[in-house]
């Protein structure tokens, strides 16, 4: 089996080659893409196979993924050029003869009203379009997602937001990363499409709850509404793109779109996924040592 790892410079991207390589998969059998090939050194140093995968680019795909079995393609990180994008890593996949794609997609992304499922819902069409055997795993929301709003904890006391009672089924990157190691070295996963969530759908009053935990301080959830939230985030100093996104992305989660949480993701991992109050802690650290 050779397998080809998209976005390995990224977070989810290198827990996945990671994840092969711990798996068992040799490691002259992974090919880790990405933009920017230096950020792979050390997994070249173990024997991975380093190119350069850029979307724009048709011969480093071409390149990349030449003489490859599986391709895993990690969604694009590029909100809006998404479909092209995947549209080109498809098309070379199929001419280098690649017999099987695993895609990230995104929560119940052909019917959801996510804001970020409509790119994904278009790729999932692309894909069973092309004629290659795929398998579509749809990840809720990454837990690490809530770092910035722990770091406004920890300064405030405090967690905003406009989401109401929403949930959100969030697990962590590794636990996603996992279940996409289990998809590739597992038996039975062609063509199927799977809801992968944490165990736990989880309010923004359980999210200030882990919160406290985290920081040792006393944490609570503020309500506001949606125009409070942007004129907050607006006077805090971020752009309007990114305040449109948070906005809408607190609406999503009051209408329900991540509070599925299904058993799936569990089951491919063997044990239970990360709890929140775990995951967040895990990122709080991680984020401390890399400032």
């Amino acid at each position: 089996m050779s397998v080809v790892v998209t976005g390995a410079t990224g977070h989810l991207g290198r827990l996945i080659v990671e994840g092969l390589l711990d798996a068992g998969v040799a490691p002259d059998e992974v090919v880790a893409g990405g933009r920017r090939t230096e950020r792979l050194a050390d997994l070249a140093d173990r024997g991975v196979r380093v190119a350069r995968v850029y979307y724009d680019e048709p011969a480093t795909l071409a390149a990349a993924f030449a003489g490859a079995d599986m391709l895993v393609l990690v969604s694009g990180s590029e909100v809006g050029r998404r479909v092209p994008q995947h549209r080109a890593a498809v098309d070379a996949a199929r001419e280098a003869g690649v017999r099987r794609v695993v895609y990230t997609s995104a929560p119940h992304a052909d019917t959801s009203t996510l804001v970020v499922a409509p790119e994904h819902k278009a790729t999932e069409e692309l894909l069973a379009a092309s004629g290659l055997v795929v398998t579509v795993l749809r990840n809720n929301w990454y837990t690490e997602n809530y770092v910035p709003t722990l770091g406004q904890a920890a300064a405030t006391g405090e967690v905003v937001g406009s989401a109401g009672d929403g949930r959100v089924a969030s697990a962590t990157r590794a636990d996603f990363a996992a279940g996409v190691v289990a998809v590739v070295t597992g038996e039975g996963h062609d063509g199927r499409t799977y809801e992968l969530s944490g165990d736990h759908a989880w309010t923004f009053d359980e999210l200030a709850e882990a919160a406290s935990q985290v920081l040792g301080r006393p944490v609570t959830y503020r309500r506001v509404s949606a125009d409070e939230q942007r004129a907050g985030l607006l006077a805090a100093g971020l752009d309007e793109g990114t305040v449109g996104f948070l906005v809408r992305m607190d609406q999503d989660v009051a209408s329900g779109a991540l509070a599925d949480a299904t058993d799936t993701l569990r089951t491919l991992l063997g044990r239970p996924t990360t709890p929140l109050a775990d995951g967040l802690r895990a990122a709080w650290q991680t984020a401390a040592d890399a400032s």
